[in-house]
């Protein structure tokens, strides 16, 4: 390894799924050598993940969250498995983990359990929902603790509509992200103080954190409902399907400079004297006329054509993207945010979504077959062949 700002840390995920691994996914994009702890033979739970999808499917789950990584397969309820863990939690910098609470407790994985073999290690706890109060046992993914628990998921629909569901790892990723910046504000707390740490996070607060302008509201007695049906919200902030299908997305939350940008950008003049639509006040009232309209125009026209009008008028706009898109974005090309996997025989992946000047990151390695590090890692910390074997044979 020894490559990137990280290159000195060891960090043990002994977690499983998303929320959580993906931060040690994170450090090991700056260097750090991160340890993947599996269950010989069947391996992280994750894994089967892909199965769901339907057969033959490359498992595109485990090459995002996984890359990088090395997988040690051994079986810590066992005593041999548990003394390879507490040898590596000794040389260690970061344990992380998001195991259910009970499970922590039987696997003896709890913070009070690990943190005794290394006074300097940081101990990187994540929930569903905390680690007190009623459901602090619970079993939860990102679609229930994240997604419905925070209220998102009741927000993001127009009034009358079904509820949509979540994609898979919506809530996990950014809640990696937060489990990173705790790791690494804890580093820092180390680097002062020399002593380690227990960060602690959850799906839920990370939810909560998101939604957070809404949640905000109801702490200030202002009770926000579902999203007003089209025509009776602001047509300017709304979606609009061009001449060839694309669909655009206004933004203009700067009405007073924007919408005679974007009147003229559609050759209509006139609407900044019309009664209707002179104010946003009219615009409002008048919203489903301003919408027929709207969508007239743009329909008759293709996307590409709009984008250079918006563009040149100076709004703000966006395309609404299919991750298809994504492949051929130049701007997304041009920022480096899908790297090549140096030995994924031309397969990319999706960077960690931020850059450090002058600490370029590590280029990306496939995710691990299960135990496909084992022995390798075993001989490094001093067992024995004999003692290999052993833990091999179960």
């Amino acid at each position: 390894m020894g490559e990137g700002l990280f290159s000195d840390l060891l960090v043990i995920d002994c977690a499983s799924f998303v929320a959580g691994p993906g931060a040690a996914t994170i450090l090991s994009d700056f260097g750090a050598r991160v340890i993947k702890i599996e269950p010989p033979g069947t391996g992280d739970s994750y894994r089967n993940l892909i199965k769901m999808r339907g057969e033959g499917i490359f498992d595109y789950f485990w090459t995002l969250t996984s890359r990088n990584k090395e997988s040690l397969a051994i079986d810590i309820r066992q005593p041999a498995g548990r003394a390879v863990l507490e040898t590596l939690i000794r040389k260690a910098d970061v344990f992380l983990t998001n195991y259910p609470l009970p499970i922590r407790e039987r696997l003896r994985l709890r913070a009070q359990d690990v943190t005794p073999l290394n006074p300097r290690l940081i101990y990187a706890s994540v929930t569903p929902y905390g680690e007190v109060g009623p459901d602090s046992e619970r079993t939860a993914y990102d679609s229930t603790a994240w997604w419905a628990r925070s209220g998102l998921m009741a927000m993001v629909r127009e009034e009358g509509s079904e509820v949509a569901l979540s994609v898979p790892g919506m809530g996990d990723n950014p809640t990696s992200m937060s489990v990173y910046a705790a790791i690494v504000t804890a580093l820092y707390k180390r680097q002062v103080t020399g002593k380690g740490s227990v960060v602690r996070s959850s799906l839920l607060a990370n939810g909560l954190f998101a939604n957070g302008c809404q949640v905000q509201a109801s702490l200030c007695d202002l009770e926000l409902l579902t999203r007003a049906p089209r025509g009776k919200r602001n047509p300017l902030t709304d979606t609009y399907v061009t001449g060839d299908g694309r669909t655009l997305l206004l933004a203009l939350a700067n009405p007073t400079r924007e919408w005679p940008l974007a009147a003229r950008a559609v050759e209509r003049e006139d609407w900044l004297t019309d009664p209707r639509f002179s104010t946003p006040e009219a615009r409002l009232a008048n919203a489903g006329a301003l919408n027929d309209l709207l969508e007239a125009i743009f329909g008759g026209q293709p996307w590409a054509h709009w984008d250079e009008v918006l563009a040149a008028a100076g709004l703000t706009y966006g395309l609404v993207a299919t991750t298809t898109d994504h492949l051929s974005d130049p701007q997304i090309e041009a920022n480096g945010l899908l790297p090549e996997i140096i030995d994924g025989m031309g397969l990319r992946t999706v960077d960690s979504p931020f850059q450090i000047e002058g600490e370029p990151k590590r280029p990306p390695r496939m995710a691990p077959a299960i135990g496909q590090h084992t022995r390798a890692i075993l001989e490094e910390f001093g067992l024995t062949p004999a003692e290999i074997e052993a833990l091999a044979a179960g």
